[in-house]
Order: structure tokens, then sequence, then C-alpha cells
């Protein structure tokens, strides 16, 4: 299966996978999934980092790669069409860089692994990843 990771699951599953379900672990390890990580995701890491609101063990760009190999992970770049799709989504959530990986998923019919229980507000198929129970699917 190939599915798209949420910036904090990517994060969780590199620097504390204990805060992700065994479901969402057992997941991104397998050798039979493929996890994709977005563009839009290392952008908000990138920025997170350069703002103090994210401390790494190495600079940004070492870490990102160094752990997406880890993991045998792939990008998903940022095409025209992801972006234009943000301005047909419901604002069930403010946050843009969360606005842009429900349009990929969306476009690249593709599933989203979260924690974020607004994400499942919208018309794409969520894996869920906290340990508590999943949220219930919203209106779309």
């Amino acid at each position: 299966m190939r599915f798209l990771i949420d910036t904090h699951c990517w994060l969780w599953a590199v620097m504390s996978p204990d805060r992700l379900s065994p479901k969402a672990i057992s997941m991104i390890e397998s050798a039979t999934n493929k996890v994709v990580l977005s563009c839009v995701s290392t952008l908000e890491i990138a920025i997170k980092v350069s703002i103090g609101k994210l401390h790494l063990s190495e600079p940004a760009h070492d870490f990102v790669y160094s752990q997406m190999a880890a993991l045998s992970m792939t990008s998903l770049p940022v095409y025209l069409s992801h972006s234009l799709r943000v301005s047909e989504l419901p604002l069930h959530h403010r946050d843009p860089f969360d606005r842009l990986l429900v349009a990929q998923s969306q476009i690249e019919r593709v599933p989203l692994m979260t924690a974020d229980e607004a994400l499942a507000a919208y018309d794409i198929d969520i894996i869920w990843a906290g340990r508590g129970e999943a949220p219930r699917r919203g209106p779309n």
C-alpha cells in the first residue's frame, strides 16, 4: 500500500515512535508499503527548525535525507494541481500545510496517515496513527 504521512507522524516515527499506534508503526516499517513524505512536510520541518520550534540532532537537510533513507521512504513534490486544489477545500482546517497534504491525498488518491482529528472531516482516506480511538469521519 502506498500512503502519505503527515508531518507530525513522520517526526514521531523518527524521533518518538511510542507516540504512534502499534498499527501505524507496523505500516511504516512494512517492506510491502510505500510511505511517502510530501515536500510540504519538509518545508514545514525546515521552517520550524529555522524559527526554533523544532530541534533536530543534525541539520534539517541531513536529518530528513538520512531518516527517509533509513525508513525507505520516497518524497512527493508539490505540483500546481496540488496547490490549486487547496482553494476548493472546505475550511475544516486552517493550517496551510495540512490543507496541502489533504489536497495531495485527494489528487494522488492515497490515504493520509495522521493523528490530527480535524483532517477526518475531509473527503480522504485516513490511516489513524494516534494511540486513541480513530475519529469519526465528518461531513464532506
